[in-house]
């Protein structure tokens, strides 16, 4: 099949001859079948893979999104054949079982599920992402949910712990213990998961007690624990993580590494803070599998893109990425080095805390309380033979002052800096006590970005707007005419919200001998922007209208995340 498949795209003209090596080393390094590769390479889409098999073989497709199996047809596959063969079965009808297959010439696996059935077997066609989704759906353990951990404990037995006073450890300890509680904690964890969040918020109030996941950016309440299981939930979180139970009084960092089926790895960020009523206990969602490192999918237009690739390919000077926490200031950044990480550069991080591991990056993490702030780690590289460098933040002068020398004298800098837009990157840079002259000779860009939710593709329809509106966000009269504007009504996929994903905003500066200039000349942010536009930059809020008239998002989006110009 894995030859063939190839053969016949490359027939067919979808795929060209050098994709189709790309694709085979990828499968021969991390294994699964060619058309996944494919199709998770970029180099085609699942829905053409999956029409050009049906056409091929000459076998109906299935959407098993739109479909509900009934738990009795699921039971005729166990779950290891399910998984074997990349097979769910759908209905049956006499003695024939109709299943769905990523690979419908799987002639062993239609003869195994024959003989373990007893059924004929009738094949349809679905995508590989649909089948291994319908196999964590369907053959999930069943465990209780969150709804029936809860029923466990008696609300009647609900009290308000008073914060003066004291908790036995003993009794803390044996309630952390309680199969509740551990079940509870882990459901947390692992439907964070499953609704693709990106933290989960444990909150304590005088009289209430809530779990919120931020998913796609946005806080959503899931449920209200009993306020006794207040001290059990975040001390369970502790000791998992590794942190001291006893300690109530002060903020503590963690790490949780949770083992999911299937080889899969989590790991959490664990920030637990006193407040007035508790502990409050921040988990942030750390999935390497979903990092995305391809700059062409993170949602640069053509010319940002060219320009901040320009930028990190020049062999010295600063690149600037800015924004609010949560933007993909990260993700952007690592990006960045996984584009630069050759064998032949030396390339090392600062970071607090290291996200994710990368291959090849020799990555640090500071440790405040010892003396391993930035500026420390910074000077240390520098006596390394570094080629590239990425500081974390650039949070004072110090470490503003050795980035600029380290940018001058031959080294790539890249780095964060909290800010609202790429112009008042400037400023910020200037109050800090970098000299005009010593910014406008060490950066090469600034990028400023904002995370804005997409229309979930299952239920996006298009909506009349007046052109006013469209003038009012800061369209171009003529796109404002005939821009088409879309929006997603909400459905199972997107749990309602008619958003799915995330896409960034960029605002790309890149140091031209104008924007020069007018920094050596004491010029205002406002100046720069101006200048920066004119010069061909899009603002965030451009941006923002140009996703909107490529249906990826709302208006409503774009009013959230970015200002007007």
């Amino acid at each position: 099949m894995t030859d063939r498949i190839g053969e016949l795209l490359l027939r067919e003209k979808l795929i060209t001859p050098d994709q189709l090596n790309k694709a085979i080393d990828e499968q021969k390094k991390n294994g699964g079948r060619l058309g996944y590769n494919l199709s998770k390479l970029g180099f085609i889409s699942e829905k053409d893979l999956t029409s050009f098999l049906s056409r091929q073989y000459g076998i109906p497709t299935i959407d098993l999104s739109a479909q509900e199996v009934d738990h009795e047809i699921i039971k005729l596959i166990p779950e290891d054949v399910a998984t074997k063969y990349q097979v769910v079965p759908v209905s049956r009808t006499g003695s024939t079982l109709v299943v769905a297959m990523a690979d419908p010439s799987n002639i062993f696996a239609i003869d195994d599920i024959k003989f373990l059935t007893g059924y004929n077997v009738e094949p349809l066609i679905a995508s590989d992402a649909a089948i291994k989704s319908a196999i964590e759906r369907y053959y999930e353990t069943p465990e209780m949910g969150l709804g029936d951990v809860l029923t466990e404990f008696d609300e009647s037995e609900m009290e308000v712990v008073k914060e003066e006073e004291e908790v036995d450890l003993s009794d803390l300890k044996k309630a952390v213990e309680d199969a509740p509680v551990v079940k509870l904690v882990n459901l947390i964890l692992t439907d964070a998961i499953k609704r693709g969040a990106s933290d989960i918020h444990i909150e304590p109030y005088e009289k209430h007690f809530r779990v919120r996941y931020r998913v796609d950016g946005v806080l959503q309440e899931m449920m209200k624990p009993p306020m006794k299981l207040k001290n059990a939930i975040v001390s369970r979180l502790k000791i998992i993580s590794n942190l001291d139970i006893a300690e109530r009084r002060l903020p503590q960092d963690g790490r949780i590494k949770l083992k999911l089926s299937k080889n899969k790895e989590m790991d959490y960020r664990v920030s637990v803070l006193p407040t007035l009523f508790g502990e409050k206990v921040c988990l942030r969602l750390l999935d390497k599998s979903n990092l995305q490192l391809d700059m062409t999918k993170l949602g640069f237009e053509e010319k940002a893109l060219k320009d901040f690739m320009g930028a990190i390919h020049k062999p010295w000077g600063i690149v600037l990425v800015t924004g609010p926490t949560g933007s993909g200031k990260t993700t952007t950044l690592y990006s960045a080095l996984s584009e630069l990480n050759k064998v032949s550069e030396n390339i090392s991080t600062a970071e607090d805390p290291v996200e994710f591991n990368l291959m090849g990056i020799n990555q640090v993490q500071m440790h405040e309380d010892i003396g391993l702030n930035f500026a420390a780690a910074l000077r240390s590289f520098l006596r390394q033979d570094p080629d590239i460098i990425m500081v974390g933040e650039i949070r004072d002068y110090e470490t503003a002052e050795i980035a600029v020398k380290a940018a001058l004298t031959g080294h790539l800098v890249l780095s964060t800096l909290h800010t609202n837009d790429a112009p008042s990157t400037v400023n910020r840079l200037l109050n800090m006590g970098i000299e005009p002259f010593l910014v406008s000779s060490a950066c090469n860009l600034i990028l400023a970005q904002r995370l804005a939710r997409k229309i979930c593709k299952d239920c996006k329809t298009k909506v009349q707007i007046a052109e006013k509106v469209l003038l009012d966000l800061g369209a171009a009269p003529e796109d404002a005419r005939s821009m088409d504007v879309f929006k997603g009504n909400g459905c199972a996929t997107c749990g309602g919200t008619g958003y799915k994903g995330r896409i960034a905003l960029y605002e790309v500066m890149p140091f031209t001998e104008g924007i020069k200039d007018m920094v050596l000349n004491g010029a205002s942010s406002a100046e720069i922007k101006r200048t920066a536009i004119k010069e061909g930059m899009k603002s965030l809020r451009m941006s923002g209208i140009t996703k909107v008239a490529e249906g990826v998002t709302t208006i409503e989006e774009v009013l959230r995340v970015t200002m007007a110009d």
